[in-house]
């Protein structure tokens, strides 16, 4: 926790092998782990994808309504209230749409394998798979028919910098992108 200047006031642990992180509206704390969170010691975190308030107290698991078990989070996004984490599994990548007033979960597949970035907007979608370490990432668009996302559109986008991991933050629509030392802004 920080203070509102920016120094460190408290900590706590939300667990081990976070793949993916992003905060809500409300400060909750959306994650994605890893095997090592996934199969670690963090209670918590064995369901492979949480919600924390705050205070690092858990607030929401999917308690088994997920297709199938993650073995990883990719990408992760907030679109007004409701959070968006896209994971992979032994049986291919998905998409799940959370809303925690409710704590109702929608999962879809994905449409797009290797995906590291995601920014949704009613139904439309953004979907990244970067070029590790080049300042290239190819961008995929997509739309939400039938409750199967379909990919509309693809191109490869050439950046001010490097792209590296963990480098891309969705956003009511809207795609941060960071490459090099420069936050690039795609709209949905």
């Amino acid at each position: 926790m920080y203070s509102p200047g920016g120094y460190p006031v408290s900590h706590f642990c939300i667990g081990d092998d976070i793949d993916c992180i992003i905060t809500d509206r409300d400060g909750g704390i959306w994650t994605a782990y890893g095997d090592e969170g996934i199969y670690g010691d963090h209670p918590e975190t064995s369901a492979g994808l949480a919600r924390w308030d705050t205070d690092g107290i858990h607030t929401w698991s999917p308690r088994g309504r997920l297709p199938v078990w993650p073995l990883g989070g990719s990408a992760a996004a907030t679109e007004e209230a409701v959070a968006w984490l896209a994971w992979y599994s032994h049986e291919g990548a998905f998409l799940s749409r959370v809303d925690p007033a409710t704590g109702d979960i929608t999962s879809y597949r994905n449409p797009l394998k290797d995906t590291d970035g995601i920014a949704v907007r009613g139904t439309r979608m953004l979907l990244t798979s970067r070029y590790h370490n080049r300042p290239g990432v190819e961008l995929s668009r997509a739309e939400l028919a039938d409750d199967t996302w379909v990919i509309t559109g693809q191109e490869k986008l050439r950046l001010p910098g490097p792209v590296v991991m963990r480098c891309v933050q969705g956003r009511d629509g809207i795609l941060w992108l960071r490459a090099g030392d420069t936050w690039v802004r795609i709209e949905a």
